[in-house]
């Protein structure tokens, strides 16, 4: 037995010698296309030729890896030789261990240069000043629906959406002690404090809400009084020395946040189509009988798919709104094309936020 396992180790460490050098020789490749790549003023990150190599592999996988674990790998791989090239810096919603980290990450892999911001608006300022190439923003909870105040921002940013990117949220209670005893304050984002309030009135009906501008900052505020606790990922629990106290207490087991990827326009352009894109648009009409009916015709008409459709106040005291609008489809397809050439002549406002790739 130990004969055998010492031979399997003997060759897993050969292959993982042979691993390194066809890495390395990776590397090299992604380098000299790099250097056509600045010669052209073509931009490093390019998150549909990324995705279109992973479908190449995942259909081709022999097993026993899971196409899920390729994925993961790959991206990190891919993210590694774009860092030789140029590290990408990305905002986002921090500090260190907040959802919306992990969904840079899941995006564009580890190899970045971090941009912690403090609020929504400051990952829409640090990118649109230049500071970040990149920004990450949650824009929608499959339990509470849209973030409101990203898409109060990206109504009036230089910035468009490039592309998004979901993960499944599990809220965990974070503390000193691992005890639910003596808890006065539970510390997190009002999206998690609201994702989470049937099993906060069950468990902890006494205990005192207070809103935090993410989860990670209410987990550091949690490890600095032991009668409080924070709701955030086991990552940031991690990070501030803090117990999981309870695990995954979000209302809704199969809780998702999606997040938009936003950049300047001459930072990268909207994406070339893939086949699963999407539009995200926003709009206003006149304030007559059967405006909001009417925008509804153009996409009919042309056979084009609307996944949402959200309204906003457009704070102009004349109770008017805006509306965000997601389509399926690229506009480079004729019949979209068509769609939004019609839809446009229906409205008061009219704004592209961004054509991208349809998130997993």
């Amino acid at each position: 037995m130990d004969n055998n396992l010492a031979q399997l180790r003997t060759k897993i460490d050969a292959l993982d010698q042979e691993l390194l050098a066809l890495l390395n020789q990776r590397a090299s490749l992604a380098n000299e296309v790099g250097e056509i790549k600045r010669l052209e003023g073509s931009p490093v990150f390019r998150p549909e030729r990324e995705n279109q190599v992973i479908s190449g592999l995942q259909s081709s996988n022999p097993g026993p890896l899971k196409n899920s674990s390729v994925a993961v790998i790959w991206r990190e791989i891919m993210s590694a030789c774009r860092a030789l090239e140029a590290a990408q810096r990305v905002a986002y919603l921090g500090p260190t261990g907040t959802f919306t980290e992990q969904a840079a990450l899941h995006y564009f892999g580890s190899s970045i240069e971090h941009v912690p911001c403090a609020s929504i608006d400051e990952v829409f300022r640090a990118t649109a000043a230049g500071s970040a190439e990149f920004g990450v923003v949650p824009i929608e909870n499959s339990t509470e629906g849209v973030i409101s105040r990203s898409l109060d921002l990206l109504l009036g940013s230089p910035l468009h959406i490039v592309g998004e990117t979901s993960l499944l949220v599990r809220h965990n209670l974070l503390r000193l002690t691992a005890s639910l005893d003596g808890i006065e304050v539970v510390y997190a984002h009002p999206q998690a404090l609201a994702q989470c309030q049937d099993w906060l009135t069950t468990h902890l009906p006494k205990a005192e809400r207070r809103a935090a501008s993410s989860n990670a900052e209410g987990a550091r505020l949690a490890a600095t009084n032991p009668q409080w606790a924070g709701i955030a990922s086991e990552r940031a629990g991690s990070e501030f020395g803090l117990h999981v106290v309870s695990h995954a207490i979000q209302d809704d087991a199969f809780n998702r946040t999606r997040f938009a990827v936003v950049c300047l326009p001459q930072t990268m352009p909207s994406p070339p189509a893939t086949g699963h894109d999407r539009v995200s648009l926003i709009v206003s009409v006149p304030n007559k009988p059967g405006a909001v009916h009417d925008l509804l015709t153009p996409l009919k008409a042309h056979g084009v798919s609307m996944t949402r459709f959200e309204s906003r106040p457009a704070r102009s005291g004349q109770w008017e709104y805006y509306f965000h609008i997601d389509i399926q489809g690229h506009p480079s397809e004729p019949h979209v094309a068509l769609a939004l050439k019609d839809l446009q002549g229906l409205c008061a406002f009219y704004k592209v936020l961004g054509t991208y790739p349809a998130g997993e």
